[in-house]
């Protein structure tokens, strides 16, 4: 009885920290910099937001090289859209899965687009290391305002969007997924 209860207190104590870090970066938007572009192409009943059918918010994030990264550029291409820390286990535990998902599955017009939440960073040079560590393929964007993160209402990590290849959102998944999870979940996406 006392273990459960430490372990709900900790738990309890885990997910104020999240909330806590994340209630501090929530910003308003700056339209210059997270774009809304792209709707040109859209049928003109298409609606951009985040509930299911909705076409995905469009953002443009650097990489680590400084090449700048554009969601819409992977219009044709499921995508796995991935918020993530270096410092957070979930995550941590979740990118070998999604190194090999892409391996596997890169040449069947599926993306994995990983967003790095910069600013929720204990220290910036981390992130080139872990890319190295888990010698991750796929592309790697960095959040630095955390303005994608709150476009997309990201308030626990990992977070997760499926996009199918027009752009609209499938699913949100909230936690760390499997090979297997992602496998179930993008034959599934159009």
């Amino acid at each position: 009885m006392k273990k459960t209860i430490v372990i709900l207190m900790l738990l309890g104590l885990v997910i104020w920290g999240v909330y806590d870090i994340n209630k501090n970066n929530i910003k308003p938007l700056n339209h210059a910099e997270t774009e809304q572009s792209g709707t040109e192409e859209m049928e003109s009943n298409e609606t951009v937001g985040l509930e299911k059918g909705n076409i995905a918010p469009d953002f443009t994030l650097p990489t680590l090289e400084g090449e700048n990264l554009k969601l819409s550029d992977y219009r044709g291409k499921k995508v796995i859209l991935n918020m993530w820390a270096t410092w957070c286990p979930p995550c941590i535990a979740e990118m070998p899965h999604l190194q090999s998902f892409y391996k596997d599955h890169k040449t069947e017009g599926v993306a994995v687009f990983a967003i790095n939440l910069t600013q929720a960073e204990k220290n910036r040079k981390d992130i080139p290391g872990f890319i190295a560590d888990y010698e991750l393929t796929f592309p790697v964007v960095l959040d630095e305002k955390s303005q994608v993160a709150d476009l997309y209402q990201v308030t626990t990590i990992p977070t997760t969007y499926i996009l199918d290849s027009k752009g609209r959102i499938e699913q949100k998944i909230v936690g760390p997924m499997t090979y297997d999870m992602m496998d179930e979940i993008m034959k599934q996406v159009e």
